[in-house]
């Protein structure tokens, strides 16, 4: 037992814990703004109710981390408190990856008229990258809808730049709230494939919706990240 006492002692002194707590981001939107293609209510729902509720997840779970921690410092030995802080790791890694995948999705997501810049065509570095990859951009998305149409249950496609392989192009596909955490994979924008961004509106068609996203994709936000990588 000495390793395990050793590791959780080291753990409960080199933890900082800040009291900070995360909050919901400012979309810069208006919910009703992303129709035809997303519902207002959706939007609405989905940022208020579901995002809130990573939110939440994320900052109870961080206070529970806090607790138990100080708790296995004065009792290392404890089976209890080792299990309960496994299961809080997990709620930290579901809810933070929740509340992070979403702040990704509401900021590559722009209306497609007014001042929006929703559907607009990539250009310059992102555009020239599509299409040595892929040859054009119909072919990034048709590759990208079969990502998503291949998650069974819920998860996300990320378009990404991979540092590893010479900034080339990837689509990854992650399940429940899993996200994008090596720092050389960069996320250029996020696509959400959970019943709840979609089933108000069209249903058990996510086909539908998954072709309509991209009416409403941000793809100089998706260059910015591209070129800053």
């Amino acid at each position: 037992m000495f390793t395990r006492s050793v590791t959780v002692k080291r753990l409960a002194s080199s933890a900082v814990f800040k009291r900070t707590k995360i909050t919901l981001p400012e979309l810069k939107w208006d919910f009703d703004a992303l129709e035809p293609y997303v519902s207002g209510k959706i939007n609405e729902l989905h940022y208020t109710k579901h995002h809130q509720t990573y939110v939440n997840g994320f900052n109870s779970s961080i206070d529970q981390f806090k607790d138990v921690t100080e708790k296995l410092a004065k009792d290392p030995n404890s089976l209890e408190l080792a299990n309960k802080l496994i299961a809080i790791q997990q709620n930290i890694k579901f809810h933070g990856g929740g509340y992070k995948n979403h702040c990704l999705f509401w900021e590559n997501l722009s209306p497609a008229s007014g001042s929006g810049v929703g559907g607009e065509l990539p250009t310059g570095n992102l555009l020239k990258q599509i299409e040595k990859q892929y040859k054009s951009l119909d072919n990034l998305i048709k590759l990208a809808n079969a990502k998503l149409m291949g998650i069974q249950g819920s998860g996300w496609i990320f378009l990404v730049k991979n540092l590893n392989n010479g900034g080339k192009l990837d689509i990854v596909q992650t399940y429940n709230q899993d996200t994008v955490s090596d720092p050389t994979i960069v996320p250029l924008l996020a696509i959400d494939a959970w019943e709840h961004a979609y089933y108000l509106q069209y249903e058990n068609r996510k086909a539908e919706y998954f072709g309509a996203i991209w009416n409403v994709i941000n793809w100089k936000e998706a260059e910015k990240r591209f070129n800053a990588a």
